[in-house]
């Protein structure tokens, strides 16, 4: 019989020792149960769109060897954004730390224990899961503007929807903040839902203005920056693009008739004189595609093989690229961003997204003092890559050859980049604020 270690090293006379290594261990009141609450519990809980409940020990004990799986290898919280390459500060990040990575994996090496029954965990307050993302630090939308309801049945072909809706603006706003929520199920068979925007024109027709926004699934929202705007003008209609898929992909999947099915866009606005008092620079949000690389001229997946596109974008100004999000279907499955420098033959690496998967799409906002600033004539480059085979976890058939379309069975290679356009005089001064900001950082770390 072997005995516990606290018990071998009370045994040799050493009781302090072995009480001090009791204390050092890791546990789920005093150390898991935190991680688990502040990013696990928003999904794994009651009605939430997980398929297991992580709210108390007894629920998250049997699943540990699971977690630590998922959690090591970076699978859970679903964020697939590669740690050490490119940009790492980004807005609405879900990824833990590499200190909570380390604790959840050694608790269950421990052996999962609960620790102090008298330690209560610190309780996590939850939003409503229908609730706005951007609630908490807004309050509720400024603006919102629903579908027309729509029912999705249990199963059959991919549906689309387009048709216009009334803002009902009564003058130009300046967007802060922008979330698409398909509301309850139908977050399960909600593929895509894009918004354009159609502004009265001078003959009383409407004309196409812009991008308001996109969705897919899993998308957190967008943010726009201080000091920019993302205008939406007075008396627009709305175009929605809905794309939908009945029975749903991926885990959140409900396999059931979805009625009066509606999506809703979330509009938080600066104030009415934003535009007079601020003078803000302009920002729009438009889908970048990826030609090159295409076999003939089309994008083709060949059964149980692979391919990688590409897409080359200048511009005749500088620019700040604020977000990035890569878009495919079920057999993308990994993308990245760079910045070709001509003038000095430099590529810089911005982002990079492994692991991607359809039913996770996040636009990937980077905070605002590290935004990669964009010289006149430097090169976007943007790559995508496609895994047709057995080993792609979310592929439903190795066998089919898959053509660039817009059914789910299909592919698309495009990425939806938000950027503020610049001057010459802009430009230079946020290249001088962030040297400056960069010496004072250096001064007061003598």
């Amino acid at each position: 019989m072997k005995l516990s270690q606290a018990l071998f090293l009370a045994v040799l006379g050493l009781p302090a020792l072995a009480l001090a290594q009791q204390d050092n261990a890791i546990t789920y009141n005093g150390d898991v149960a935190r991680i688990m609450n502040e990013n696990c519990v928003v999904c794994h809980r009651d009605g939430g769109i997980a398929p297991m409940q992580f709210e108390n020990y007894d629920q998250v004990r049997p699943w540990a060897p699971l977690i630590q799986f998922k959690v090591a290898n970076r699978e859970m919280p679903p964020y697939a954004y590669d740690h050490g390459i490119g940009i790492q500060q980004l807005e609405g990040d879900w990824r833990l730390s590499q200190d909570e990575i380390d604790t959840v994996v050694a608790w269950v090496d421990q052996g999962a224990p609960l620790g102090d029954p008298d330690i209560t965990p610190p309780a996590v307050d939850l939003p409503d899961p229908d609730a706005w993302n951007f609630e908490v630090e807004f309050g509720a939308p400024d603006l919102v503007i629903p579908s027309v309801p729509m029912d999705i049945p249990a199963n059959g072909n991919d549906l689309w929807s387009r048709h216009f809706v009334e803002s009902t603006l009564t003058a130009d706003r300046c967007i802060k903040a922008v979330q698409v929520k398909p509301r309850g199920d139908a977050k399960a068979v909600v593929h895509h839902a894009n918004s354009d925007v159609f502004a009265p024109a001078p003959d009383g027709e409407y004309e196409r203005y812009g991008k308001l926004t996109e969705y897919a699934m899993g998308k957190w929202g967008e943010l726009v920056p201080e000091g920019v705007c993302r205008t939406i003008p007075e008396g627009s209609r709305i175009l929605w693009n809905i794309h939908m898929f009945p029975g749903g992909v991926g885990a959140t999947a409900q396999g059931q008739v979805i009625e009066n099915n509606v999506v809703e866009i979330g509009l938080w606005f600066h104030d009415e004189d934003y535009i007079e008092r601020e003078q803000p620079l302009k920002q729009d949000l438009r889908s970048y595609g990826l030609r090159h690389g295409y076999e003939g001229g089309e994008l083709i997946v060949p059964p149980h093989g692979y391919t990688m596109t590409q897409g080359f974008h200048s511009f005749d100004h500088p620019v700040r690229i604020d977000s990035f999000q890569p878009h495919g279907h079920l057999r993308m499955n990994a993308a990245s961003l760079e910045i070709f420098y001509p003038e000095t033959g430099r590529t810089e690496q911005i982002s990079q997204i492994s692991n991607w998967s359809a039913t996770w799409h996040h636009s990937h906002i980077y905070e605002a003092d590290v935004a990669p600033l964009i010289p006149t004539g430097a090169v976007l480059v943007i790559k995508q890559w496609y895994d047709n085979s057995a080993n792609n976890p979310n592929n439903p058939d190795p066998d089919q050859w898959v053509y660039g379309g817009s059914r789910t069975g299909d592919e698309m290679s495009h990425a939806w980049i938000a950027i503020t356009h610049l001057d010459e005089e802009s430009f230079e001064l946020l290249v001088a604020e962030r040297e400056a900001a960069e010496q004072r950082s250096l001064a007061g770390s003598d």
